[in-house]
């Protein structure tokens, strides 16, 4: 049983956090796309980011205050152009973006922290940017996390939030969450960003640590199109406030709060998985009796990321060959009489020997989590280059709560993982082919 439970509140759950969301008119729709977190308190900072060559430049600026101080109190992010691949004016963009801020907050410019999401290629409007930042400052609330989730958003049909809360020294300590994501998202890290806000006291190194345990287990475990972006971004504050004493080693005080890290990790990366682009289900892949947890991660990626057992399960085909072939080819060793394969409830595949199953039945099942996430007509024509948040309000944002569940024994390690994707639709090619045209 989870030692901890779900609360309102979002990123501003914890105390001694603010947050907004505005409308500063980098995307010419008119939605929200400049958001603001802000900490009371100068508070320990920690990130993880992209791995790819090809980076924006919130990521490489990002790293280096990071390196060079390991806390900050402010986190800005624009939405509508990544400001990647955008040279050295990039470069300029991103510290006059940092500087503008922290002369109106009053605070060091190294005490900000950016990110950005949109059109590669494309240079944020500071004109546009610079003028909007007095109506963000002036809209921060303990109550904005909603209007920050839904501001950072591009193509997501929904914004991703979660707070929890957990005892830690008989006092209560917080962490909170807000994600976006929705396609080129593969692990390493996933366009993805994901900010998250805790009032713990905790180390600089082990909250470091810390995070980049939860990146693996949950935002590096995703998949939806096998496409890492430029400007992949976790960064996560802890400021203190909770007036716990501060963990500074692993114990059971740090095992706790790492928990409850990974926890909202998780779900913030399942919900960018549900809401993968033209997605109509979450695929969830457990796998159990591998050597070691990173090998049977590695198979649970690969299945996940599979185009042809994504497409299966797009076509409600339970077709389990698929899942073998892929389990087969993630390099990792294990004997194949011992491997078994289930889809939900049914067993189709047990040491190693097909069995047989109710086709139909299994069939019925993978429609049974099935989402409706048609595209309206309208989409591709008033997609542009310049404004990748087209209102999709019309389409259903449901997801269910309950993946499609993909099981599979490899063996009798005591390594398990599991790995989460979405099915692959007419609709992701739909979005894509057209994507700045």
């Amino acid at each position: 049983m989870a030692d901890w439970q779900e609360i309102t509140g979002g990123i501003t759950a914890p105390r001694g956090y603010r947050a907004a969301g505005i409308t500063a008119g980098l995307k010419p729709s008119g939605l929200p796309d400049l958001a603001l977190i802000l900490s009371d308190v100068e508070a320990i900072a920690a990130g993880v980011f992209t791995t790819s060559q090809v980076k924006a430049a919130c990521v490489d600026y990002c790293r280096q205050r990071l390196q060079a101080k390991h806390s900050a109190r402010a986190i800005l992010c624009n939405a509508g152009q990544a400001n990647a691949a955008t040279g050295s004016q990039g470069w300029l963009d991103a510290l006059e973006s940092a500087m503008a801020l922290a002369q109106a907050l009053n605070i060091p410019s190294e005490s900000v922290l950016l990110a950005s999401t949109g059109v590669i290629g494309q240079r944020i409007p500071m004109d546009k940017l610079k003028a909007g930042i007095p109506q963000l400052i002036a809209a921060l609330s303990e109550t904005g996390s909603d209007a920050a989730a839904k501001s950072i958003i591009t193509t997501d049909l929904v914004p991703k939030s979660i707070a929890l809360e957990t005892i830690i020294g008989d006092r209560p300590v917080r962490i909170g969450g807000i994600a976006k994501g929705s396609g080129m998202i593969h692990p390493n890290m996933a366009t993805m960003l994901a900010f998250v806000t805790c009032d713990a006291a905790v180390s600089p190194a082990l909250w470091q640590q810390m995070l980049s345990r939860a990146a693996d287990r949950s935002f590096n475990s995703i998949t939806v199109d096998g496409d890492t972006s430029t400007n992949d971004s976790l960064i996560a504050l802890a400021n203190g406030q909770s007036r716990t004493p501060a963990i500074m080693e692993m114990g059971h005080e740090a095992e706790k709060l790492e928990a409850m890290l990974t926890a909202v990790c998780q779900h913030l990366a399942k919900a960018i998985a549900r809401d993968g682009e033209g997605a109509t289900c979450l695929i969830e892949v457990q796998v159990t009796g591998a050597h070691d947890e990173l090998s049977a991660r590695q198979i649970a990626k690969t299945i996940a990321g599979s185009s042809l057992v994504k497409s299966a399960i797009f076509g409600r085909d339970p077709n389990w060959g698929r899942i073998a072939a892929a389990a087969g080819r993630a390099g990792v060793p294990f004997e194949q009489d011992n491997l078994q394969i289930k889809l939900g409830d049914f067993l189709l595949l047990e040491n190693g020997q097909p069995l047989p199953f109710d086709r139909a039945a299994a069939s019925a099942y993978l429609k049974q989590t099935a989402a409706d996430s048609s595209l309206p007509q309208d989409f591709v024509a008033t997609n542009n280059s310049n404004d990748l948040s087209v209102d999709r309000s019309n389409i259903k944002a449901q997801r269910v709560d309950n993946p499609v569940i993909i099981a599979l024994s490899v063996g009798n390690g005591h390594g398990s993982s599991k790995a989460w994707g979405c099915d692959l639709s007419y609709d992701y090619v739909k979005i894509n082919a057209e994507y700045t045209t």
